[in-house]
């Protein structure tokens, strides 16, 4: 009995053949596991283009507003370029295999590569713009906008000789004049000034080569308690929980700029430190630049604003949603007066801000959302064929639209059926829809059909890019509702 057992368990039952069928199947399947878009990166449909496109017009159009240039710079940089610069976030520098004898890394952010630029082209001033893509091995949270590639939006002015918080100013005014005309709701920016952050460390009893990695810490309290950023400074970074107590004193004191400004300056231990009254000295120099612009009221003066960064050397600024916490910080920036003097070997102070498009994408897509104003195309006409053998007629008046700077298309079939041009004139919301048939070419004229409210008119056909121009003049009819299901 207990061989028959054995004879039994060592029976298997045959494993069931899998036919070319199934096998197909697994091979689609893990193919389709392969194609994809990379962690912490971003594919744009045409419809998501038109918004971003937007976004960045608008953003564009303030910068050349207050007198910037345009300027370019490579995706990566030389490895020793970049290294050093970022603290504690250097670490999420993207390196390069070594391909002919340099060492590379992408390109973390655009104010490293802007410092670099200067130095290279021999500048003392320069006020810029750059839209470009950067990089950061970061651990990518797609729901609140933090990718792994994505785009900034920075603006700097660089030079010597500017007075005190003119030029800081000016860039606050900047930040303001982008988001009140972005719909993202409501938003705060904070400032703060780096030399200050330094003194309250020092008053709170913490030596000065410790003052690199605080800042560090401090700057993790907009996503961490106190407590935790407490933690990490006594158990990781030495410091005493007497001075960690000290410094959090400091830390939780935020107000409207004016109001804690007042309350900072009759604060003894501050006045008495010369770091704290030559910052107190400046943020009240800037405070008043913005009354007078009248921008102090989207502003808070925050004593947690570290700004993680090492290059940061005055005043500080990072810009947050108040009506929704999807997202983390939609801007941010400060003076940076010694990077520049890093590559070039002579000292050329500078400030600026860096705009993050993709944080808010996500708010700008929920608004365009039923905007019928938004559509994936620029077209303005459609040639239809009203009957056979129209596509040499259709190109001949396309070829007349194209050359008087009106967006034209046509189908590229030789017959395409009425219902495909329409359906495609509607779902593309390509505003006017011009029809040629026999009867058209005999009387030679031509067909217009508006498409936002359905009306038709015929006009001769030396007549037919005036029409049209007329007709565009006019924005309501340029919008192509959505069928509604």
């Amino acid at each position: 009995m207990e061989e028959d057992k054995k004879e039994q368990k060592e029976v298997k039952e045959p494993k069931e053949q899998k036919g070319p069928k199934e096998k197909k199947e697994k091979e689609k399947k893990t193919n389709k596991e392969l194609v994809k878009v990379v962690k912490g990166a971003r594919d744009f449909l045409p419809e998501q283009m038109i918004i971003r496109r937007k976004a960045f017009d608008l953003i564009t159009g303030v910068f050349k507003k207050h007198g910037a240039v345009e300027i370019d710079t490579p995706i990566f940089e030389l490895k020793e370029t970049l290294m050093g610069k970022y603290g504690e976030d250097s670490k999420l520098i993207y390196d390069l295999n070594d391909q002919g004898g340099e060492l590379l890394s992408l390109r973390y952010d655009l104010t490293v590569p802007f410092a670099r630029y200067m130095a290279v082209h021999h500048l003392n001033s320069l006020k810029r713009y750059h839209i470009g893509k950067v990089y950061r091995r970061d651990n990518p949270q797609m729901t609140k906008g933090r990718f792994r590639e994505f785009f900034q939006c920075d603006f700097d002015i660089a030079g010597g000789n500017y007075g005190t918080m003119i030029p800081d100013a000016e860039i606050i005014k900047i930040v303001v004049e982008i988001l009140v005309q972005l719909p993202i709701g409501n938003f705060n920016i904070k400032i703060n000034h780096r030399v200050l952050l330094d003194a309250y460390i020092q008053i709170s009893g913490i030596k000065e080569d410790k003052f690199k990695s605080v800042c560090s810490s401090i700057d993790k309290l907009d996503k961490e308690k106190w407590e935790d950023v407490k933690n990490e400074l006594v158990n990781v970074k030495g410091v005493t929980e007497e001075q960690a107590d000290n410094l959090y004193k400091f830390v939780i004191l935020k107000d409207k700029p004016k109001v804690l400004l007042e309350k900072l300056m009759n604060m003894k231990e501050l006045m008495e430190n010369e770091k704290g009254k030559k910052a107190l000295d400046e943020m009240s120099i800037l405070i008043d630049y913005l009354q007078i612009m009248e921008i102090d009221k989207y502003c808070t003066f925050d004593l947690s604003l570290a700004r993680g960064l090492d290059y940061y050397t005055g005043l500080i600024y990072e810009t947050v949603l108040t009506d929704t916490d999807e997202v983390g910080s939609i801007s941010g920036g400060g003076r940076f007066d010694n990077l520049i003097g890093i590559f070039s070997g002579k000292q050329i102070p500078a400030v600026g801000v860096s705009i993050g498009i993709e944080r808010i994408f996500n708010i700008l897509e929920k608004h365009y959302k039923d905007d019928d104003t938004i559509r994936s195309n620029y077209t303005e006409v459609l040639v239809c064929a009203a009957g056979k053998n129209m596509t040499k007629e259709r190109f001949k008046i396309a070829n007349e639209l194209w050359k008087n700077e009106i967006k034209a298309e046509i189908l590229y079939n030789e017959n395409p059926r009425m219902d495909k041009q329409m359906d495609y004139a509607i779902n593309n919301k390509i505003p006017f829809l011009l029809f040629i048939g026999e009867n058209e070419l005999k009387e030679n004229k031509i067909k217009i059909k508006c498409l936002s409210n359905f009306e038709e008119i015929t006009v001769e056909r030396e007549k037919m890019i005036e029409e049209i121009n007329k007709l565009k003049s006019n924005k309501d009819l340029l919008i192509v509702k959505k069928e509604k299901k």
